[in-house]
């Protein structure tokens, strides 16, 4: 992986250039983004961030590139030097990419030399989504979580692995989970997950949440009511009327991600308690280096094409473990996520949102070590 230096000289430059408007003194966080502190972050994305710190460190691992269904598709492969290592396809989601396992892929696949000895081991699978960061934009229609979880399992049988185990999170979540429901869920060992979905309640069921679940609900309702969600509209009906412009300015496009990052853990409080200013300005690099935020956008208006097409999913057989992150921005409850999955273990973990292997990583690879992982 290399990130040409005019790449990055250019997007030093926009972000010198860009044009500020004048906003309203002391009004932070009030009307979205706050301005000066996303001023103060863009001054330091285009003088002091070193992307090529966070290069090293992802070339520190193995890559796969490779061609699936004639797109690029790029992937760590982390092969571990156990034997009894179960292979394991991780996959990211929105608006985070990659980045999200940088600091697990080590832990997860050599436990012995990161100071867990004998802790269960595996061999990382961790791909760019197709049309988010490493593995370029897509160019079709029809880019969709189905077309998508085929070209992740295409991908594990190319590496060797005819039986493997996944985990992941919001796209992660989506796509391994329609991966266990599709003709290719032989493949699939156990699942883990961070943001299961469900089926909505049956009469009498609200009532009978705990404390937690129904503060859950009552989270999602102010993000829906507040807009602190509105990516999904965007996202699903115009999302190349939004694309041109956070494809155009590097301020633009930090802007919309770290309100979305903010929300997605924080929600009010300060984000870079939950993420460093160096982990959003890699993040936003990805998508900036790679010129994906538009296809990454359209995944939505594809998703929303097969759901209308696919009203009645199947229920996932293959064993589900799943994790919560306190602070994500949508965590349903269990009795829901039961009816459509095959759930064998369920915790709430003490820390982190929506971001959890990125923001809490020792939690998340304890969460997946402790998981039902092992070969079917």
């Amino acid at each position: 992986m290399n990130v040409p230096r005019e790449v990055i000289t250019d997007l030093q430059d926009r972000l010198k250039n860009t044009r500020w408007f004048d906003g309203i003194q002391g009004s932070g966080w009030e009307y979205g983004t706050d301005i000066t502190y996303l001023r103060e972050l863009c001054e330091y994305w285009a003088s002091d961030f070193d992307w090529y710190a966070v290069q090293d460190r992802f070339n520190s691992f193995n890559q796969i590139v490779t061609t699936i269904d004639d797109q690029h598709v790029h992937a760590f492969h982390q092969r571990s030097p156990r034997p009894d290592a179960t292979p394991l396809l991780l996959v990211h989601g929105w608006p985070g990419s990659v980045i999200e396992f940088i600091d697990v892929i080590g832990p997860l696949s050599d436990p012995d030399s990161h100071g867990a000895p004998g802790a269960p081991a595996f061999h990382v699978v961790c791909p760019s989504i197709p049309g988010y960061g490493f593995s370029g934009p897509t160019h079709a229609r029809g880019w969709d979580v189905r077309r998508i979880s085929g070209a992740m399992d295409v991908l594990m049988q190319r590496l060797g692995y005819p039986q493997y185990a996944g985990a992941g999170g919001d796209w992660g979540s989506n796509i391994l989970t329609d991966l266990a429901r599709s003709e290719r869920a032989i493949s699939l060992t156990a699942l883990h997950l961070t943001m299961p979905t469900g089926l909505p309640p049956q009469p009498g069921e609200v009532e009978e949440l705990n404390e937690f679940e129904q503060a859950s609900l009552d989270h999602w309702d102010h993000a829906v009511a507040t807009g602190r969600v509105n990516h999904v509209n965007t996202n699903t009906y115009r999302p190349h009327t939004m694309a041109v412009a956070v494809n155009d300015s590097p301020a633009g496009l930090l802007s919309w991600m770290v309100d979305m990052c903010r929300s997605f853990t924080v929600y009010e409080g300060d984000v870079e308690t939950a993420l460093t200013r160096d982990q959003l300005l890699a993040n936003a690099t990805i998508y900036w280096a790679s010129g994906t935020i538009s296809s990454a956008m359209r995944l939505y208006l594809e998703w929303a094409k097969q759901k209308a097409s696919q009203p009645n999913p199947p229920f996932v057989t293959v064993p589900v473990s799943v994790s919560i992150f306190p602070n994500d921005i949508r965590r349903w409850p269990q009795s829901w996520a039961k009816r459509s999955l095959n759930s064998v273990d369920w915790e709430v973990l003490d820390a982190g949102g929506h971001f959890g292997s990125w923001e809490q990583p020792e939690l998340f690879i304890n969460s997946v070590r402790r998981s039902h992982l092992g070969a079917r």
